[in-house]
């Protein structure tokens, strides 16, 4: 008697758990399927699906687009498996569109925007490829990028890909002792570098004895330095090498999607930086599912000034050679972005939460300025389009024109999609970004490990606060974490640290096994040290963080990250420090101060001081701080032990510069710890004098 239907469905689904493993000769015949990915449960922009069938916890989740399968191609390109098939196709299909624009002249000037097309950068990627095989450099090889965003970065990138070599990105913000290590740790032997960098470059050149060729990029050669050949390295510029490799054309060497892309190296906040392989099928899963809703065409323009050291602007410019976007470069510097924005007029704007917050504060200041009918008109325009978006109909374009319309200008007046990246927006900014700029403004959470978005806001969903729903290309789910408090079975939403699975994760830290066993376990999710939460319509909430909490002496967690995005919401707070250990029962805190608000304080009690420094240390101010930040904190809800009980404000900015944040804009916690050592020493002797039981164990 044959089966019924639903008999052959629960029998086909039990079959794909028991996969029959052919080529193994072992007695071991059955391994298990991740995820029973024949039954969900949808959840709004998710679906929830059972872990395993034999406990019958439902607990993963993944995107309502793409339920039963991750994705891992392009749904309407399949035969897209590579770096270098995405941008095969792209110089076919696109040849005569604009791709890689800049304003920068060769004599160093600044002018209009001036354009290479898809085609022209298909014969420079060739070219440059071709020069690396005629200097005998092999097929897997590391070619290390040493110099920050401009078209030659993208050209050495898509010649790693054609012609399978490595692409190691190398932070100019890292320093040299970072840049020596990763040439030396990846066995970089070719450095594409500027001339500012190859100084650098040049002073430690026998300590990096791995690297055989230095390309300067926009040298010229007469003006570039000799090496004596005992050394065995050689230096030429980008010019001879596009010329030498365009005399001697070679036939592409494709890579395979299992192969190796990137290392792409992360500072962290401790050590030395961790080498993350990415392969190109890793690539290609990511920006696939991330771009399953999106119509870009090549009318989008799409400025590119995040580090393309970073995951971020990497997998961003795999995205815009899919939809052959154009894509124009800034100057290089972060304070004429705005003059390069308003040149470009770009559609496409991707940025971090730090700019974002400038370009609000920036707005919302010279509102106050102006004072009088300005001010007014503004409010009434802002609060009736924000009535209007939030009962889902169409503003009024009077206001647009009357108001908008002029601020739109400050990005050109063109941008219809702004996305955010690298920490969380807060849900007023981003609401005064859509109201003010009048396009689509969406946020997505990623890392490097995954390379780049985990999830991300959908099209459609107005609601802010929270990282969207899965990338298609991944899954995720909650992992209890007890220490904190923290269960999937927590009421009414599950919390737990994020844990991520599919074809999106990295092959591991490169020559780091015992760093990749910590956040990729046996069944192969990877463990991110965020906690999240599901909240309504199966999004998620980032409300924490794993990796960095520590025990007070009374046996109180602590999670620093959180209690520092609570603080930051003063008015006093640019940026702040929480320092905690298991020898003390409270906390305290390093405030870098708002110079202006500090300064407006200090008038309006009428203080007088020299400097910012010197305001800074009058007890009055540190006062001021710390009842502004209990107030905050209590607002917040803080738990009585998660208040900083002593307050020291600084000046200066916590930065890279000073060695205080890495290039993604975190506080490393032990430098900064011993940056300002004496500071949480004098804050825990006075909190001692004014209350015994503050004495440290």
């Amino acid at each position: 008697m044959d089966p019924t239907p639903t008999a052959q469905r629960r029998l086909k689904a039990i079959n794909a758990h028991l996969i029959t493993a052919v080529e193994d000769n072992s007695s071991d015949h059955l391994q298990s399927n991740p995820t029973a990915g024949e039954f969900f449960s949808e959840q709004g922009y998710s679906v929830v699906l059972p872990e395993k069938l034999q406990t019958g916890k439902w607990n993963v989740y993944r995107s309502v687009r793409s339920p039963l399968k991750l994705m891992n191609r392009f749904p309407d390109h399949p035969e897209v498996g590579t770096l270098h098939d995405n941008f095969v196709r792209a110089v076919d299909t696109f040849r005569d569109y604009k791709y890689l624009g800049t304003r920068v002249r060769v004599d160093g000037t600044v002018g209009e925007y001036k354009w290479m097309t898809y085609g022209e950068a298909g014969t420079a990627r060739s070219a440059i490829g071709s020069g690396l095989i005629h200097y005998g450099i092999p097929k897997g090889a590391g070619i290390g990028l040493y110099f920050i965003n401009r078209p030659e970065w993208l050209i050495v990138d898509h010649a790693c890909s054609a012609y399978s070599y490595i692409s190691v990105p190398l932070y100019d913000t890292l320093g040299p002792d970072a840049v020596k290590y990763i040439v030396n740790h990846a066995l970089v032997q070719v450095i594409f570098c500027v001339s500012q960098t190859l100084n650098s470059l040049l002073s430690y050149l026998s300590e990096i004895p791995t690297v055989r060729l230095i390309v300067v990029v926009g040298g010229i050669d007469d003006q570039i330095p000799s090496l004596p050949s005992s050394d065995g390295v050689q230096i030429i510029s980008y010019t001879k090498l596009f010329s030498q490799g365009r005399s001697n054309l070679q036939p592409f060497c494709p890579p395979k999607p299992e192969d190796v892309a990137t290392i792409c190296y992360t500072s962290g906040t401790t050590g030395t930086p961790k080498g993350a392989v990415l392969t190109h099928e890793n690539f290609i899963a990511n920006v696939a599912g991330a771009t399953i809703d999106e119509k870009f065409n090549p009318s989008d323009v799409y400025i590119s000034y995040l580090p393309l050291a970073h995951i971020y602007e990497r997998a961003n410019q795999v995205m815009t050679v899919y939809f052959g976007m154009a894509v124009g470069f800034y100057q290089g510097d972060n304070l004429k972005l705005m003059d390069d924005l308003a040149a470009l007029r770009p559609t496409v704007f991707c940025s971090v939460p730090r700019l974002y917050n400038r370009i609000y504060a920036g707005i919302i200041n010279a509102v106050k300025t102006s004072g009088g009918l300005k001010e007014r008109l503004f409010n009434a325009a802002y609060n009736a389009k924000r009535q209007a978006l939030l009962h889902g109909k169409n503003p009024s374009p009077m206001w647009d024109r009357l108001v908008f319309n002029k601020i739109k200008e400050k990005l050109g007046g063109r941008v219809r999609l702004m996305v955010s990246g690298a920490s969380p927006l807060s849900p007023d900014v981003m609401e005064f970004l859509k109201i003010c700029f009048g396009g689509r403004v969406t946020e997505g959470y990623g890392m490097t490990e995954t390379t780049c978005v985990i999830s991300c806001i959908d099209n459609g969903d107005r609601l802010g606060g929270h990282v969207g729903s899965p990338n298609p290309a991944c899954e995720i789910k909650l992992v209890d974490v007890p220490e904190m408090n923290y269960t999937s079975d927590d009421q009414p939403n599950p919390r737990g640290e994020i844990c991520v699975r599919g074809p999106i994760i990295f092959q591991g830290y490169y020559k780091d096994e015992a760093q990749t066993r910590e956040v990729i376990d046996e069944e192969g999710w990877l463990h991110t040290g965020d906690i999240g939460t599901w909240i309504a319509g199966g999004r998620l909430k980032i409300i924490d963080r794993k990796k960095n909490i520590f025990k007070l002496a009374q046996g109180e967690y602590i999670a620093p990250e959180k209690i520092e995005n609570v603080y930051v919401k003063c008015n006093f707070v640019a940026q702040c420090f929480i320092y905690g250990d298991s020898f003390n029962s409270s906390l305290v805190s390093v405030v870098s101060v708002d110079p202006d608000v500090m300064k407006a304080w200090a008038a309006s009690q009428n203080i007088v001081y020299n400097d910012l420094t010197q305001l800074c240390n009058d007890p009055r101010a540190k006062a001021a701080v710390l009842a502004e930040m209990d107030a905050v904190g209590r607002e917040a809800q803080l738990r009585g032990f998660e208040f900083a009980k002593a307050v020291f404000l600084v000046a200066e900015p916590f930065a890279m510069e000073n060695g205080l944040l890495t290039p993604t804009m975190k506080i490393k916690r032990p430098q900064a710890k011993e940056y300002f050592g004496k500071a949480i020493s004098d804050m825990y002797s006075e909190l001692s004098k004014s209350d015994p039981s503050q004495k440290p164990l």
